[in-house]
């Protein structure tokens, strides 16, 4: 498995900023370990963090919006049977569908940040018919934190950049807790004005 890996990033490491943008719309791997190796990238001068920074919104924001639309065109029963090719789990969309009843579209940023529900969230979000373009922003306005911290934490990291998630775990913890009182803010906003 350790050398796939590596022959995957040998490939992604060559085609550069289309690597990183690639390997977060394809979702094999995890997205703290692609922007990680782009930030060790980025340390060996190979590419710059600004051209990294953009190919990582832009992969992040594409496959969220590839699981949109699966939501919004296949539907539930479509994904129960095929979300497994997609490596998405029927327990990981019955939370997301949860999150996503019980907090709004607001979730969609929130639930970027949040272990499990955040690879599934867009799917509800095109079940529910979410304005694109609301869905999008939200996308966006998450993957940019998200995509700034993991090439930081890959550039200090450097050649050791595999160790990312480890060295990523006294971030982890607070990012959750920002997020969920961020989401819990949010839903108490929304009550209050109703």
């Amino acid at each position: 498995m350790e050398e796939a890996i590596i022959y995957i990033f040998d490939i992604l490491s060559q085609l550069g900023y289309a690597g990183i943008a690639l390997g977060l719309m394809v979702e094999v791997i995890p997205s703290e370990i692609v922007l990680s190796y782009g930030g060790y990238l980025v340390s060996t001068g190979e590419i710059h963090f600004a051209g990294a920074l953009l190919a990582g919104i832009s992969g992040g924001t594409l496959a969220q919006l590839f699981l949109y639309w699966l939501g919004a065109y296949g539907g539930r029963p479509v994904l129960d049977k095929y979300g497994k090719y997609l490596l998405i789990k029927k327990s990981h969309l019955d939370a997301s569908e949860i999150w996503f009843k019980k907090y709004g579209t607001g979730v969609i940023f929130t639930a970027r940040f949040i272990p499990v529900v955040r690879h599934a969230i867009s799917i509800p979000a095109g079940i529910a018919r979410m304005p694109l373009s609301i869905f999008t922003v939200y996308t966006i306005a998450a993957m940019v934190p998200w995509t700034v911290l993991f090439l930081l934490l890959g550039i200090e990291l450097g050649e050791h950049w595999r160790d990312i998630k480890d060295y990523a775990k006294p971030f982890i913890m607070p990012i959750i807790i920002i997020a969920l009182s961020s989401g819990l803010i949010y839903l108490l906003f929304q009550r209050s004005k109703k």
